[in-house]
């Protein structure tokens, strides 16, 4: 059996926000033997992402690079978790740029990206300072649908409310779930048309 190795990649401009604070809480509950490595974004910071799809191939980045670390922490992982903020209903820029580089990777020569990911498992967690979680819904979209088009897994979203530094320990639903989300079978990503079809 392989072993897992989860990815934490974290998409605030704070360190020990609230995400953050809920991913370690949900993270506690894997075993052992399971692999995790965390990376803030936003000491790694990636350049804007130029799309060069109608004039040459993307190359592959230096190891030593902000992209090239990412992107060979990505290939390595089992499990990739995105632990961004709700910012403006989606996720954080940092976590954006992250995204928006999957596309030059696709098109990089001899990465197989797209190939490398499927199968494997995308899953998110957030804070949001609202109490109603149907504003989290285009964050929620967003990495569904990265999933879906990569073939991957989708395990789902795991949200929290706070604002202030530390609320999120007071939502006691949010760390009763934390204490199973990674504990469930994550099926295969379905664009919500798909699922509409049957």
């Amino acid at each position: 059996m392989t072993t897992r190795r989860f990815l934490f990649l974290l998409g605030s401009s704070r360190a020990e926000g609230n995400t953050e604070l809920l991913a370690r809480r949900a993270a506690e509950q894997l075993p052992g033997d399971v692999e995790q490595r965390w990376i803030r974004l936003a000491e790694h910071p990636l350049p804007d992402f130029t799309d060069l799809r109608h004039d040459s191939d993307h190359a592959r980045p230096p190891a030593d690079s902000s992209t090239g670390l990412l992107l060979d922490a990505t290939l390595a992982a089992t499990d990739i978790v995105i632990a961004s903020p709700l910012y403006w209903y989606s996720v954080s820029g940092f976590t954006k740029r992250y995204l928006d580089h999957w596309s030059g990777w696709l098109r990089t020569p001899g990465l197989d990206f797209r190939a490398t990911l499927a199968g494997r498992t995308l899953w998110g967690i957030a804070a949001l300072a609202d109490d109603e979680p149907s504003v989290a819904d285009p964050y929620v979209g967003t990495l569904n649908n990265s999933a879906a088009y990569m073939g991957m897994r989708f395990g789902g979203v795991l949200l929290g409310n706070g604002s202030a530094p530390g609320d999120v320990l007071k939502d006691t639903e949010a760390l009763a779930r934390a204490k199973s989300f990674f504990a469930q079978e994550a099926p295969l990503a379905r664009f919500p048309h798909e699922r509409a079809a049957g």
